[in-house]
């Protein structure tokens, strides 16, 4: 139901919809972190991209990302989007994306 939702949503230019990782709740030992305590998710997931965007010629410049690679976000920024009840998106612009993670 979610990549129902998510095919709807097709980014325009050099934008790119990201769905973050999950925080961690839990230490290996079992203790239930607060919210405060939890530290702030700084990776996600590419979701769906835009055609990429433009030079000063005019020329196409491609994205240098594709669906599915998990990428490293900034601390701030980004626009938070809600595609259904529980799944929160962000989307940023790709330069605002820091790294690409490799697997």
């Amino acid at each position: 139901m979610a990549a129902a939702a998510v095919k709807k949503l097709i980014p325009l230019f050099d934008r790119v919809l990201i769905k973050k990782a999950e925080a961690i709740t839990k230490t290996k030992g079992g203790i239930v972190l607060p919210e405060k305590a939890q530290a702030k998710v700084l990776k996600g997931t590419v979701v769906a991209i835009g055609p990429g965007s433009r030079n000063q010629q005019g020329e196409h410049i491609p994205p240098s990302i594709k669906v599915g690679d998990s990428v490293l976000l900034p601390e701030y920024g980004g626009t938070k989007v809600y595609l259904e009840e529980d799944n929160e998106y962000h989307l940023f612009r790709e330069s605002d994306i820091l790294a690409k993670l490799e697997s």
